[in-house]
């Protein structure tokens, strides 16, 4: 029998969503989320009043779309810095709680308070003030996960200044490229950070990057793995300096819709695109997020492996602290120096939300389905993103793990949209893999190519009305802005997801449009496939690709990892074939299926099918600064040219 998670008592009656649902008179999940839509100004008004965020100038309208949905502004003459609402709050009411723990990779521990936080990031806004930082200016950060990351982050947004989080795996071209287009005034990263206990040079990428980049005046290093004989070039500012400069109390008073943050996402195609997000939109919805999904307050930890440059970094930082919450963060494999790591880190910390992705979970889970050592007593909540699940990792991690007392609050959304569009919530029963439905506030549906409403089959997911974190545009290009979310559908926001909300109400993300294949006339998404592959004994991790076929329109490509030691290769191939034709029918058997040592993923774990794609079909593979294993889809092309 299928999973499915029912709620306790505890999470009905205390959890952050049922008081919302209280406060809104209404009594199920359901029933929120269409109060939530039916009006939305009134929604993300009571969600202000709810957690409790202060507006220095209070607004006179939630939104105004005067300018057309594309382009609406949220809470309407306010005035807000995040950095009052998630920090500056904190440290006045609870100074001497914990605000965030650090470990790292070789098990090294620190912690800091919300005193201490506000403090540090104090000192370091005088530092960067006295160096010319100010609002409107655009600063990079190029960092691992450390404390230093949280505090420029927070220095930086509360100086008005706009932050530009960089994925600490990429190489100069990516960081250049990004910071060009930002203009950004000054980079702040670390010296390096180890990952898989190999130690990796950050600062020397920087330098090979600023060469290119002309508006950058000076870069702020961090001394994060004690490089020897670290000597600073002309240019280059020392962090502790900033950390011993005079506190500075003032944070910029900014508007409610001065941007706080652009956050850049790679394409198959075209410089990377910077989307925009303001101060108290972003606040909103993270906050929302992590109050109402993840249910973290005050005296909860929030854990989610995951990196400044994907937009889980920031909604972790901004959204765990405006609700109070203590964060903690893990720099390193999680899976290092075993598949128990991510468990011990969990215990330790009791950590109160754990974050995990579905391709982490399928590569730690033992092949005997066994259950991790250790007391997990503390996890409330298990939060999923990036990929869509299968049952059989799903089920393990929900039922095995956890013994069915935790819920999994499988999310979608993504870095345009400032957290998800689709997520269930601790207060309903959550099917296996599901992602419940909506997210609150977001009026999201699956449609056909007429933009008609679609259940029981796969379509377009899209959004029909505004939200507070929606982007505001895309840096410096409103027209590629409008092309790649508005002209499908005029006035409906198309994601390029395709999604599948079942008959019994239950939603799922199939992948991205272009990742679906069109197989003898029927859409079948990677994810239906993939899901039979996983259900194997040998078979650690696959992706599937859509390959062009003068008969069936596309065949499937089936590339897996095995799990283990295993046996013949043709034998499991003949058995994967089979299994896909027995669940699936015929058509959708893998006319090709290869064993590879890995897939190219980000560091988020999302699997690059394109690239994938790319390398059976011998052509460029896009965009590759953002994977952690650009070198699998050099090793894929040459396993397919073998084949051939």
């Amino acid at each position: 029998m299928a999973y499915i998670w029912h709620p306790t008592r505890e999470y009905l009656e205390n959890s952050n969503v049922a008081r919302l649902m209280a406060t809104l008179s209404v009594s199920t999940a359901d029933e929120l989320r269409a109060r939530s839509v039916a009006d939305i100004g009134a929604f993300w008004d009571a969600v202000v009043q709810d957690l409790g965020i202060s507006f220095t100038t209070p607004y006179s309208q939630v939104l105004d779309t005067s300018r057309g949905i594309e382009h609406t502004e949220w809470y309407v003459d306010g005035r807000i810095n995040i950095v009052d609402a998630a920090l500056t709050r904190w440290a006045r009411e609870r100074p001497d709680a914990v605000a965030l723990a650090h470990e790292s990779e070789d098990g090294t521990v620190t912690r800091m308070t919300y005193g201490e936080l506000a403090g540090q990031v104090a000192r370091v806004r005088g530092g960067l003030r006295a160096r010319g930082i100010g609002k409107g200016d655009a600063v990079a950060l190029y960092m691992s996960m450390t404390p230093a990351a949280v505090v420029a982050a927070y220095a930086v947004a509360s100086l008005g200044a706009m932050l530009v989080p960089l994925f600490s795996g990429f190489a100069a071209s990516a960081i250049a490229s990004r910071a060009l287009d930002a203009c950004a005034k000054a980079i702040i990263t670390v010296d390096g950070t180890v990952r898989r206990g190999k130690a990796h040079d950050m600062l020397a990428q920087v330098r090979v990057a600023r060469s290119e980049c002309p508006s950058v005046e000076f870069v702020v290093v961090v001394d994060n793995v004690g490089s020897e004989n670290l000597a600073l070039e002309a240019g280059e500012v020392a962090w502790n300096e900033l950390l011993a400069a005079d506190p500075d109390g003032r944070v910029e008073d900014t508007a409610a819709n001065d941007v706080l943050l652009l956050a850049y996402t790679s394409g198959t195609t075209g410089k990377p695109k910077g989307a925009v997000h303001t101060h108290a939109g972003f606040l909103t919805k993270v906050a929302s997020e992590v109050a109402y999904g993840f249910d973290i307050s005050p005296g909860r930890t929030f854990c989610w492996v995951t990196d400044m440059g994907w937009i889980m970094g920031p909604l972790s930082v901004f959204g765990t602290h405006a609700c109070g919450g203590a964060l903690l963060l893990y720099e390193g494999s999680p899976d290092m120096p075993d598949a128990g790591r991510l468990w011990q880190v969990a215990e330790r910390h009791r950590v109160s939300m754990l974050g995990v992705s579905p391709t982490l979970i399928r590569s730690i889970k033992p092949k005997d389905g066994s259950k991790p050592a250790g007391d997990l007593s503390a996890v409330r909540i298990l939060g999923s993103t990036g990929e869509p699940w299968d049952p059989d990792s799903y089920e393990w991690l929900a039922r095995d793990v956890f013994d069915g007392r935790v819920p999994i609050i499988n999310f979608s959304g993504g870095t345009e949209v400032g957290g998800s569009f689709l997520s269930p919530y601790p207060v309903e029963d959550i099917a296996s893999c599901s992602l419940g439905g909506p997210a609150l506030g977001m009026d999201v549906d699956v449609v056909d190519d007429n933009a008609r409403s679609l259940r029981g089959s796969i379509g377009e997911l899209v959004c029909r009305q505004p939200w507070p974190s929606m982007t505001r545009g895309i840096w410096q290009d409103d027209e590629r802005y409008r092309e790649s979310y508005w002209s499908t559908f005029p006035g409906i926001w198309r994601h390029g997801d395709y999604a599948l909300a079942d008959d019994e109400g239950n939603w799922f993300i199939l992948g991205r449009s272009d990742d679906v294949m069109n197989v003898a006339g029927k859409r079948v998404a990677p994810a239906e496939i993939e899901s039979v592959l996983s259900g194997d004994p040998d078979v650690s991790e696959s992706a599937v690709v859509g390959i062009p076929d003068p008969k069936k329109g596309e065949s499937v490509w089936a590339f897996w990892i095995a799990r283990g030691n295993v046996g013949d290769d043709e034998v499991v191939a003949a058995r994967l074939r089979r299994a896909v034709a027995d669940e699936l029918g015929k058509p959708f058997a893998p006319t090709q299926v290869v064993r590879v040592d890995e897939l190219p993923k980000t560091r988020s774990a999302k699997i690059l099918r394109r690239a994938i794609r790319a390398a059976v079909l011998e052509s460029d593979a896009g965009d590759l600064s953002g994977a952690e294993n650009p070198g699998a889809v050099d090793a894929i092309r040459a396993t397919v040219r073998s084949l051939r």
